[in-house]
């Protein structure tokens, strides 16, 4: 998700050298990309004077350009806050930012809007990079602060307003925490007026990132940007068991992606009958076991012999359905499982050309006995050369070990019998 501009040499950038936050704005996830930017307006149409701006930690607010300033992506802008001003960067222009807008439910009341004052002047960015320049030492203070007055709670960020007027403190906590005491201590050692603000779980590992159990980066650091909520039946729905060790991501809550294929898996299950539903056969009642979605295979056990699983598919579990609803009852599962054949055969074909899996799992084999062999057929091919004298010898050899053979086998009898 990188633009041309800032393509890496060495380990630096090229284009705009801001590590991420480019001028053109196209290397944050959070970006929305402007494709109505090249469409002119229609005539007598005037453009949307409504403008979004991202600040620290994904923060995104809209404000109104009472100035009818020329903004575009990128620009760093001075903005109204509730004492003082603010500094962030402009991400989104035009017709997008209304869209935006109404899906966010944000009402277009000009009189309460906050406003853009004005371009951010060089003196505006020197102190709110000074200001930005204190947050990782405050916070490493803010931490032991907490720790000292024994505070269940962890200081996650801290986020200066852009005249460093204020500071807002970011942080997790399970439970409520009355943190008073801790807004005094920090009032007295950063003087600076202290908001504190608590965050979840999730929005602390977008903050942080990481790797998840897929192998690859997290979706809530590099793309996700609206978390939803995730429940225990899009799992029960996919048939996943139910471990919470395996279904929760690196923040602690169920895995964002267990909605991705939830769609898929409601369509899919439209055309099973419901798992309630029981079969009433002459030779008892069947109920409902396990589903297979992909194969389109259930699995139904008589009442008092769970141990015994008859797999039918869904078409002949719905049929049965229907006779029992016109009060007729099938002889047994047995004769519909019959017809369900298995195919355990699975051929795996080697498409992408590499090398076996199994390469490394034959044993290896012994040296010593590599040698042994060798030499052994090193003796045969001289002994193939050699003459009838030399044969003779190898045969007198051979006679000789016998002998020997046959002294020793007494001796080690009697001192069996010793």
């Amino acid at each position: 998700m990188a633009c041309a501009s800032c393509s890496t040499k060495d380990g630096s950038p090229k284009g705009c050298k801001n590590n991420g936050t480019c001028g053109t704005d196209s290397c944050n996830k959070l970006t929305v990309f402007d494709w109505l930017a090249n469409m002119s307006l229609p005539n007598g149409e005037k453009p949307f004077n409504w403008v979004e701006v991202r600040f620290k930690n994904g923060r995104k607010e809209y404000y109104y350009n009472s100035e009818n300033l020329t903004l575009s992506i990128g620009d760093v802008v001075a903005t109204q806050a509730k004492a003082g001003h603010d500094i962030g960067m402009v991400t989104l222009t035009g017709e997008l930012v209304r869209v935006q807008m109404k899906r966010k439910s944000i009402p277009e009341n000009i009189e309460e809007a906050q406003k853009i004052y004005r371009k951010a002047s060089q003196k505006d960015i020197d102190i709110w990079q000074t200001a930005r320049d204190r947050e990782e030492p405050m916070k490493v203070k803010a931490r032991q602060f907490a720790i000292d007055l024994r505070l269940q709670m962890k200081i996650s960020d801290i986020e200066f307003q852009g005249d460093a007027s204020k500071a807002t403190f970011y942080y997790t906590a399970e439970d409520r925490v009355d943190f008073r005491e801790l807004i005094k201590v920090f009032a007295r050692e950063f003087r600076t007026r202290i908001e504190m603000k608590q965050v979840g779980f999730r929005q602390e590992a977008s903050r942080l990132g990481g790797i998840g159990s897929c192998g690859r980066e997290l979706c809530c650091s590099t793309w996700l940007t609206d978390f939803r909520s995730v429940s225990t039946s899009a799992a029960r729905y996919q048939q996943l068991s139910l471990n919470p060790q395996k279904l929760a991501g690196q923040c602690g809550k169920l895995k964002c992606c267990l909605n991705y294929e939830l769609d898929t898996y409601l369509d899919a299950l439209k055309d099973f009958p419901k798992t309630e539903t029981k079969l009433q056969t002459e030779k008892g009642t069947a109920v409902c076991q396990k589903t297979d979605i992909f194969k389109g295979h259930m699995w139904y056990a008589y009442e008092g012999e769970w141990m015994n699983w008859h797999k039918i598919t869904a078409e002949q579990a719905s049929e049965i359905i229907e006779l029992n609803k016109q009060n007729k009852k099938v002889a047994s599962l047995e004769e519909y499982a019959s017809d369900v054949v298995e195919d355990t055969k699975t051929e795996f074909e080697n498409v992408v050309g590499q090398d076996s899996l199994t390469r490394f799992d034959s044993p290896k084999r012994n040296k010593k006995r590599r040698n042994n062999r060798r030499k052994g057929n090193k003796d045969n091919t001289k002994a193939d050369k050699n003459t009838g004298g030399n044969q003779s010898q190898g045969e007198n050899k051979n006679k000789n070990r016998r002998r020997k053979n046959n002294k020793r086998k007494p001796q080690s009898s009697k001192n069996a019998a010793k």
